[in-house]
């Protein structure tokens, strides 16, 4: 066999090898797909199922149950509302379907909360079967903190469909602002007296080696110089040992 004949045969051998392999592997990745697909299942309906026999279903199909939350609704107590995937939707087996259970139909008339403190109006709803829902705040002139201005829904309404009741809270007025000074360089002791005479105090101090640098000197500061802060600002230090 010449050497032209030798080239061209490994060349023969090398698409052929090329060919056997790229068959197999778009063979295995048929399968894997049929694989996946065969482990899919379809969701049946939940609604109106009380949530121990929803479970069993879905335990028997490979699913499991997450509840994530509970509304008022037409359905009786502990009975699925809502699902998802929805009926009829493929799920794959070992993941779970996402439920929300009923508290069956309202039974309470959201109580008034505006003007309230939000711990005052926690301690209502609870007593009342409802719950706090989102609670909103932001800093308002001629105002006390801790109040609520808003909620949702409002006062008297009697046909919500869930049980949390979002509130507006205010902070209060909104605490002076001071523009931070530079503290690096200064002892950490000054740095500090420096800090409470504008209102504003150290949240933590970071130890740090530092050879050179004197004992308790500010060798770095968060927030920076010229940042905007208030008393609620955390400030930290970073000091040398």
């Amino acid at each position: 066999m010449t050497l032209r004949e030798r080239f061209r045969w490994l060349f023969r051998m090398s698409v052929l090898a090329f060919i056997l392999a790229s068959v197999a592997f778009l063979s295995a990745l048929t399968a894997m797909r049929i694989a996946i697909r065969g482990r899919e299942v379809v969701m049946p309906n939940l609604a109106g199922v009380p949530v121990d026999q929803a479970r069993q279903m879905l335990q028997g199909r490979g699913v499991g149950v997450m509840i994530e939350d509970r509304i008022y609704s037409h359905y009786p107590v502990d009975t699925i509302a809502r699902q998802s995937p929805l009926p009829d939707m493929s799920v794959k087996v070992g993941q779970s379907a996402h439920v929300v259970l009923s508290l069956g139909p309202q039974q309470v008339t959201v109580p008034q909360l505006v003007q309230a403190s939000l711990r005052s109006a926690q301690v209502q709803l609870l007593r009342d079967g409802l719950q706090v829902g989102e609670v909103t705040s932001l800093y308002l002139p001629d105002t006390d903190a801790d109040t609520i201005l808003r909620q949702d829904p409002a006062a008297g309404s009697a046909g919500a469909v869930n049980p949390h009741v979002n509130v507006l809270v205010t902070l209060g007025p909104r605490p002076a602002a001071y523009v931070m000074p530079s503290l690096v360089g200064m002892p950490y002791p000054e740095a500090a007296a420096k800090l409470s005479a504008a209102g504003l105090k150290v949240a933590k101090v970071v130890p740090a080696a530092s050879p050179g640098a004197a004992h308790s000197m500010v060798l770095d500061q968060m927030p920076a110089r010229g940042r905007r802060v208030d008393s609620n600002t955390p400030i930290e230090l970073q000091v040398a040992e």
